[in-house]
């Protein structure tokens, strides 16, 4: 199905774009903030058995993304049928 009209494809695809930014915005202060500018603090934290800070900077900001693809599927499933776009 299409967009029924002009402005509705903008409206969904600036909600679109916001969704997209918020979410890398996420993983970015993830990997960033908590892989090395907050590094030396986490460190003083041990998760399984490394340091807080080395782990997010190896795998912690790799399973943060995974977790924002499924979260990106949901709501922009949940955007398809709001805009009525939405496979059947």
């Amino acid at each position: 199905m299409g967009f029924d009209s002009n402005e509705k494809a903008l409206s969904y695809w600036r909600e679109n774009l916001r969704l997209v930014l918020g979410l890398l915005a996420v993983w970015f202060a993830v990997s960033y903030g908590c892989g090395i500018v907050f590094a030396d603090a986490l460190n003083e934290i041990h998760f399984m058995g490394f340091k807080l800070g080395f782990w997010f900077a190896q795998q912690g900001s790799i399973y943060v993304f995974v977790a924002l693809i499924f979260i990106y599927a949901y709501k922009a499933n949940a955007l398809d049928k709001k805009y009525n776009v939405h496979e059947d």
